[in-house]
């Protein structure tokens, strides 16, 4: 059981940073360009490894349970983030819907886990992260509710805040391992420059036009 666990950190490992260089990659190079697709749709599959590695790691080998909501944030964040691109302003689905609603029920165990067992990581660290899934699942509820107008001036809003916030969930997790003695700064600085960088999209957003390119149906 311990090399399997080990197969699996080195997966999980090595998965999480190819989407820390792919991200990267789609951050810099010109949106809705070849590269910025072809990293996005890369930071997409590893994202999905990582998740799939972080569970395991969490359910069958209990370890940082912490990761349970950092897999939470990028995961979901990632997923709406590429349905928003494939909607394009249109109504949500149904697994629009379900999906949300199961995140935040994993979110409130969560919750229920920590008042139980004690606070694992700083405070700070774990609610802002939940505040940010809550806030994100809450909105995607509220979708239906919504022009779809409205819901179509938003899509590359949309998908700049969530992709960028994934990007940001699996950064905060690589420093926080890897530069324990620096917590909870190597922790939560990662957000902190993910929403500068959100900041300056939305700006850049709002004084020229990014192409909106249809993807590859989820």
């Amino acid at each position: 059981m311990e090399t399997i666990h080990h197969i699996n950190i080195i997966i999980h490992a090595t998965a999480g940073s190819i989407a820390l260089a792919a991200g990267f990659i789609a951050l810099l190079s010109r949106k809705g360009g070849h590269m910025h697709l072809r990293a996005g749709w890369t930071f997409s599959w590893m994202i999905s490894i990582v998740i799939i590695t972080g569970l395991a790691g969490i359910l069958l080998f209990n370890r940082n349970n912490f990761l349970l909501v950092i897999t939470l944030l990028s995961g979901y964040t990632c997923f709406s983030g590429i349905r928003a691109i494939r909607l394009r302003g249109r109504r949500p689905g149904i697994v629009d819907l379900l999906a949300p609603v199961a995140v935040m029920a994993a979110g409130i165990y969560y919750l229920y886990y920590m008042h139980s067992h004690g606070l694992y990581w700083s405070p700070v660290v774990i609610y802002s992260t939940l505040g940010a899934l809550f806030l994100v699942t809450v909105y995607d509820l509220l979708k239906p509710l919504l022009p779809t107008g409205i819901l179509a001036r938003a899509v590359l809003y949309e998908h700049t805040y969530k992709m960028v916030s994934a990007f940001s969930a699996i950064t905060s997790a690589f420093t926080g391992t890897v530069l324990p003695q620096y917590k909870p700064y190597s922790q939560f600085l990662p957000s902190v420059a993910g929403v500068t960088c959100i900041i300056i999209t939305f700006i850049m957003l709002g004084y020229k036009r990014i192409p909106l390119q249809s993807s590859t149906r989820l």
